[in-house]
C-alpha cells in the first residue's frame, strides 16, 4: 500500500503513529496509521482484508506521497512456504554482514534497518522495551540508548542520571519549529507597538452580552479586532497579502480570511475564517469560537487550517504588555493582542482610569514600508476607540 495522494497539493506526510504492527489482521475498516500533512493529522486505513507484513516507517519519519507504506498479504493472496524452509535466512560467511543478534532481540518487534542498527551497535533489543506500538523499538529509542550510555534502549521521556531528560521532536511541534524557524530566518520582521484605549469598546461589549444573554456565544474582544481589520484593509489592500519570495510575486486577496492564533495540546494552530467581511458581529464571534474549539479538540480538517491572508494572536489575559509576533508565512501581516488592563491616563488636564491594551503587530518589512505599518496601526486603533465606526459603511 502506497501513502495515498491527499489532495491539495500534498506531496509529503509524517508518520504520527502506527496503530498496527507485523502480524496483525486489518480489513477495510481498520486504520493503520496517522499522518500528518501540513497541519492537519489524518488518518489513513487499510484498503484491503489481510495481514499486517510490513512497515515501511517509523514514527517521525517523513514520506513522500506514493511512496511504501505499508505490505498487507492479501487474504488468499500467500503460499505455503516449502516444508522445512528457513524462517529467516543465514548470512553467507564472509558476507559482510551485521552480527547475530542475542536471542531475546528476535523476538522484539522492529524493522529491519532498526534490527541491523542495533546489531551493529551491540544493543540488546531484547533487554527493554520500546515507544512505538506494542512495544516496538524504533531508531528513537536506540538513539536515547547511545544518549544515556546504557546497554539497552530507554523508555522515552526516560530521565537520565544526571537529571537530563531527552525527548524527539515530531509531529506538530516539529512542523511548528521547522516553519517559525524558517519564517524568522527568512522574513526581516518590523514590529510596531501602541497603546488603544478600549474603555467605550468594553462597555459597548459588555452592554451587548447583557442584551443578548440568551445566545449561544459572548463577545470578545476578538471579533471586534477582526472587523476593525477588515476595515483597515479596505484602505491598505496589500496588508492583506502573501509574499512568495521564490516567485518574487506579492498576491492580494480581496476576501479577508482572518487566522486566528489557537493554543491547542498539540501546540500553536491558526485556525481560519473565511470571509469576514462578510459577517456581522455575532456571526465573526461564532465563527471564531467554532474554529478554535475544533482545532482544540483536534476536529479541525486541513482546509480550516490554511489560506489565512492576515492572522491575529492572543494569549488574553496571559497577554502582557509587549509581544514580538513571528509572521504567519506567507502572510504579510500579524495583529497580536496584549492583556487588557486599568491604567491612569492624561484625559482632559487630569488622570483618569482607562481601560487599555498593547496592540503588537509584526510586518514583513520586504513588503510593508514602516510607515504603511503604522498607519495600519493607527487604523484600527481609531476603529476600537470609537467603536461606532466599525459599523459605519463608507
Amino acid at each position: 500500500m502506497k501513502l495515498p495522494d491527499m489532495g491539495e497539493g500534498v506531496a509529503e506526510a509524517e508518520i504520527v503513529t502506527w496503530l498496527v504492527e507485523v502480524g496483525d489482521r486489518v480489513t477495510p475498516d481498520t486504520v493503520l496509521a496517522e499522518v500528518l500533512t501540513d497541519k492537519a493529522t489524518v488518518e489513513v486505513s487499510s484498503p484491503v482484508t489481510g495481514t499486517v507484513a510490513s512497515l515501511h516507517g517509523e514514527a517521525g519519519d517523513v514520506l513522500a506521497v506514493g511512496g511504501d507504506l505499508v505490505g498487507i498479504e492479501v487474504d488468499g493472496a500467500a503460499e505455503p512456504e516449502p516444508e522445512g524452509a528457513p524462517a529467516t535466512p543465514e548470512p553467507e560467511p564472509g558476507a559482510g554482514g551485521p552480527p547475530p543478534l542475542p536471542p531475546t532481540a528476535a523476538r522484539v518487534t522492529a524493522a529491519p534497518a532498526v534490527r541491523r542498527r542495533a546489531a551493529e551497535l551491540g544493543v540488546d533489543l531484547g533487554a527493554g522495551g520500546g515507544s512505538g506500538p506494542g512495544g516496538r523499538v524504533l531508531h528513537e529509542d536506540i538513539d536515547r540508548f547511545l544518549v544515556s550510555g546504557s546497554r539497552q534502549p530507554a523508555a522515552p521521556g526516560a530521565a537520565r542520571s544526571d537529571g537530563e531528560t531527552v525527548e524527539p521532536v515530531r509531529g506538530i511541534r516539529r512542523r511548528i519549529a521547522e516553519r517559525l524557524s524558517a519564517a524568522w530566518t527568512e522574513i526581516p520582521h518590523i514590529t510596531y507597538v501602541d497603546a488603544v484605549d478600549v474603555t467605550e469598546l468594553e462597555a459597548l461589549r459588555a452592554e451587548l452580552n447583557r442584551t443578548h444573554a440568551d445566545r449561544e456565544v459572548r463577545l470578545t474582544v476578538l471579533p471586534f479586532l477582526v472587523r476593525a481589520i477588515v476595515v483597515a484593509c479596505r484602505d491598505q489592500p496589500r496588508l492583506n497579502a502573501r509574499y512568495d519570495h521564490q516567485a518574487e510575486t506579492l498576491t492580494v486577496v480581496d476576501a479577508v480570511h482572518a487566522g486566528i492564533a489557537t493554543q491547542t495540546d498539540d501546540g500553536l494552530l491558526v485556525p481560519v475564517v473565511r470571509h469576514a467581511e462578510a459577517l456581522g458581529l455575532w456571526d465573526l464571534a461564532a465563527a471564531i469560537a467554532r474554529v478554535t474549539e475544533s482545532a482544540r479538540a483536534g476536529r479541525a480538517a486541513r482546509d480550516e487550517l490554511s489560506g489565512s491572508t492576515i492572522t491575529i494572536t492572543s494569549l488574553g489575559p496571559l497577554g502582557g504588555l509587549v509581544t514580538t509576533p513571528i509572521l504567519n508565512a506567507p502572510e504579510v501581516a500579524i495583529v497580536g493582542v496584549n492583556k487588557i488592563e486599568t491604567r491612569p491616563v492624561w484625559r482632559d488636564g487630569a488622570f483618569q482610569p482607562r481601560r487599555m491594551l498593547n496592540l503588537s503587530s509584526s510586518f514583513d518589512h520586504r513588503m510593508v514600508d514602516g510607515w504603511d505599518a503604522a498607519t495600519f496601526v493607527q487604523r484600527v486603533k481609531a476603529l476600537l476607540e470609537s467603536p461606532a465606526l466599525l459599523f459605519i459603511e463608507d
